[in-house]
Order: C-alpha cells, then structure tokens, then sequence
C-alpha cells in the first residue's frame, strides 16, 4: 500500500531480513483510526469506557497486533468527516473505520447530502490505498419511508461502490433483532443517544470480528 515516501520505508524496514544473525525483523502493529463522532469519542464515559479504548482491549485480547487511533470528535456530521479526512490519513495509518451519520439523523440533513460527504471519504482513502471498515447508521422513522429508505442505502452502496467492508449498524450490538428501545435502554446514558459503558461493550463485541476482517485485508494488501 501506498502511504508516500517515508510510509513505504517503514513498513519495508519492518520486514528486513538481518542475514547476519539469521534474524527477520517484527512487522510494526496495524494503525487503525476510527474516524466518527460522539459515538466514536467516547462521550460521556470514563476514558478507558470509550467506543476505542474498549475496541483497542478486545483487539489486543483476540491476538491482534494492532494500534487504534480516536479520530471521533463530538458532534461531528459526515460533513466535518469529510474536511477532516486528509489529515486523518497520514502516512502511518493502515486502515479506517468510518463511523459517521448519526448527527447528520438528528439534523435532519438530506440523504443526498450525506452520501455526498460519505463518497468523499471513501474516495479519499481509496486514493490513498486504506481499507475501510464502514458502519451504518438506521434512520428513524420519524422522517417518512422514503427518506428511511434512502438513507439507510447510502452505507451499504458506498461499501460496494468502493470494495469497503460494511457492518450495517453501530447499535446492532444493543438493538437486538426488534430494536426494541426499551431493551436498548438498558444499555445507553441518560440521554437516551449514547451507549453506557455496557453498551459500548456490547457493540463492540459485533464490530470488533469486522475489525479483524479490516486487519486481515490489510496484511494481504501488504
């Protein structure tokens, strides 16, 4: 993968053979950053309770070597994603979770809008050669079938527009097969938006699989 200059010396020199000692040097961890919201951030939680923090735990306790990068920041849209996304993508950073459109349900923010924004991350990690893990968003009903229906399109479109790997929901680890709120209060903060500790937990034992389907794809592309 091409990360520019001084990103393919690294990850050449991590893999060069020492012939004097008969030693082949340790490939450095795969950098992962979720780039997101609130969600992504960790509002409202402890540090260690976070969205990353918690991703990071299971990741290193299922014997992955990897490294996670909290690109989440509150309150963000697939808007401010997008003019964030370059510098979210440096040249160490080997993969990217793209958990955006949560902020952009609240608003009430077109779908085309947000596909829009969403196709210029993913364009912009395409060009960059990171593979991305996107995670969809479910719009409420709240806003007619129609709007339902386009929005929750734009995910798994992208995913296949742009070869991306695509888990459906950021709740589904909480949301249970009927999505019942009640059930799923069990496991948000007060403000009935953002996963308690629990919750978070509960999450990530669904995303983390993706993730390691993410890290496998990138130690191929490799």
């Amino acid at each position: 993968m091409a990360y520019g200059v001084f990103g393919e010396i690294r990850k050449v020199l991590a893999g060069i053979v020492l012939p004097v000692y008969g030693i082949v040097a340790n490939a450095e961890p795969v950098t992962i950053a979720a780039l997101g919201d609130s969600l992504t951030q960790g509002y409202g939680l402890m540090q260690q309770d976070g969205f990353v923090p918690q991703l990071q735990a299971w990741l290193t306790a299922n014997g992955a070597d990897a490294v996670m990068i909290n690109a989440g920041v509150s309150g963000d849209t697939t808007a401010g994603g997008a003019s964030r996304v370059a510098w979210t993508l440096t040249p160490d950073v080997d993969g990217m979770i793209v958990a955006l459109g949560g902020n952009d349900l609240l608003r009430g923010i077109a779908p085309e809008v947000s596909r829009s924004n969403l196709d210029k991350i993913l364009a912009a990690s395409s060009q960059a050669n990171v593979n991305v893990l996107l995670i969809g968003m479910q719009a409420p009903g709240n806003y007619g079938p129609e709007y339902k229906a386009t929005f929750d399109a734009i995910y798994p479109d992208l995913a296949e527009q742009y070869g991306a790997l695509y888990e459906q929901n950021f709740f589904a680890g909480i949301a249970g097969e009927t999505s019942d709120p009640a059930e799923m209060q069990t496991y948000m903060q007060d403000d009935g938006i953002h996963p308690n500790p629990e919750g978070v937990q509960r999450i990530v034992e669904v995303i983390g699989p993706r993730v390691l389907d993410l890290i496998d794809r990138i130690g191929i592309a490799n």
